[in-house]
């Protein structure tokens, strides 16, 4: 049965993907939790929705292993907020996160559409 709720579609997150797409999107530049998650529901074409129960202890880890940093700046509607910026071990891993990802969707490929098929 078709879903008339295209919100009912949206694609959830596999545990680790969250820290990468936190890890990309910060790659642009420093953000607050609530321009992240739009971003990356903007960048996703509206296919993740980001839980901000989620995101919030995802930049948490993220910032206790030293790949983000935050500190209160202002927002672009002028509020007090929580911005969050890449460090340099944060490029690393977004480096590596990315290496593996791509092996993961190479190999998958490979397994849902095989040659021979």
């Amino acid at each position: 049965m078709p879903r008339s709720d295209r919100q009912d579609d949206r694609i959830q997150l596999l545990q680790g993907t969250l820290e990468l797409l936190i890890l990309r999107t910060l790659s642009w530049g420093a953000l607050h939790g609530h321009g992240i998650a739009g971003a990356i529901q903007r960048e996703s074409g509206n296919e993740f929705l980001v839980d901000h129960g989620s995101l919030y202890p995802a930049l948490q880890r993220l910032e206790r292993d030293g790949a983000v940093t935050a500190q209160w700046g202002e927002s672009t509607t002028g509020r007090r907020a929580r911005l969050y910026k890449l460090t340099p071990e944060g490029r690393r891993q977004l480096r590596r996160e990315t290496t593996r990802w791509e092996r993961i969707l190479t190999a998958m490929r490979r397994v849902l559409k095989p040659a021979d098929a």
